[in-house]
């Protein structure tokens, strides 16, 4: 389709304007973990840094150092929280996505669900709290991923749900008059024809599991079980704040997302757009 000339400069503007209020951030983010505490307190503020500075870097990689035993002990509990909660969200999300989709499970019991992601939080910590309390379950990664994973689900299921829609249904059924048992058309049939959708809900849920702060901060409360948001938080705790350090934390931070979102680029996009339509 063809464009005119001030279509194309509007639009190619805007995407130029888009791409500038979404990386500008990061840039300066990254500045600030290479700059000099003089550049960063200096009046007026060095936009550029005047020497550039690692060892923040090398300091957050040292176990021998304080500020790197803290980062990675969270980086750890990061890990392992937002890993184990997506694991298990996929592996019950996918059938019950194909419930939905193809069994013709009730749709109430999903927008239910769905629901339940939009209350506040703070509406579950209390009954949350006791309960893990009485259990001993506090201060614990797998407590975590037991909420990340029940927060995970209703998304996973709702976003499994739409690409499974769009799957030929004469393929499935191929399969069932050959014989095939519903398990094994699920798992031969059904999910390597949704992998890209299963690789983009993998990859968003990481990245909430991910960000999540508020269960952390409220269920933690020492470097056995904190995660990243949360030990960020930390640095900035005491008399002096060392504003190049919470920065190079935080360029840190982003690369595990930014390093599965490459990985699954191609997939991700596939899978975000085959939900998009039907038919």
């Amino acid at each position: 389709m063809h464009r005119s000339l001030i279509a194309s400069f509007a639009l190619y503007s805007a995407a130029l304007l888009l791409t500038l209020f979404t990386l500008a951030p990061l840039v300066w983010l990254v500045l600030m973990s290479i700059s000099s505490p003089n550049d960063l307190t200096s009046v007026p503020l060095n936009w550029w840094p005047t020497e550039v500075d690692l060892s923040r870097y090398g300091h957050l990689v040292d176990l021998n150092n304080g500020a790197g035993h803290r980062f990675l002990a969270a980086l750890r509990n990061s890990l392992l929280t937002a890993g184990g909660a997506t694991l298990i969200a996929l592996i019950v999300a996918v059938p019950a996505a194909y419930a939905f989709s193809r069994r013709g499970a009730s749709l109430a019991l999903l927008f239910v669900f769905l629901a339940t992601i939009m209350m506040p939080p703070i509406t579950y910590v209390l009954p949350l709290y006791e309960i893990f309390g009485g259990l001993g379950a506090l201060n614990k990664t797998t407590t975590l991923i037991i909420v990340y994973s029940a927060m995970l689900l209703p998304f996973a299921t709702w976003l499994m749900k739409s690409n499974i829609d769009v799957l030929p249904v004469e393929i499935e059924q191929a399969a069932f008059m050959e014989g095939a048992s519903t398990a094994f058309t699920l798992r031969r049939v059904v999910l390597p024809l949704a992998l890209p959708a299963i690789a983009a809900t993998c990859m968003l849920s990481f990245l909430v599991a991910w960000d999540e702060f508020f269960y952390a901060l409220i269920f933690t409360s020492d470097l056995s079980a904190k995660t990243l948001p949360v030990a960020i938080a930390d640095f900035s705790a005491g008399r002096v704040t060392d504003y190049g350090v919470i920065a190079s934390v935080g360029v840190l931070a982003t690369l595990p997302p930014a390093i599965l979102a490459i990985c699954f680029q191609r997939f991700i996009v596939s899978g975000l757009a085959a939900g998009s339509v039907k038919g």
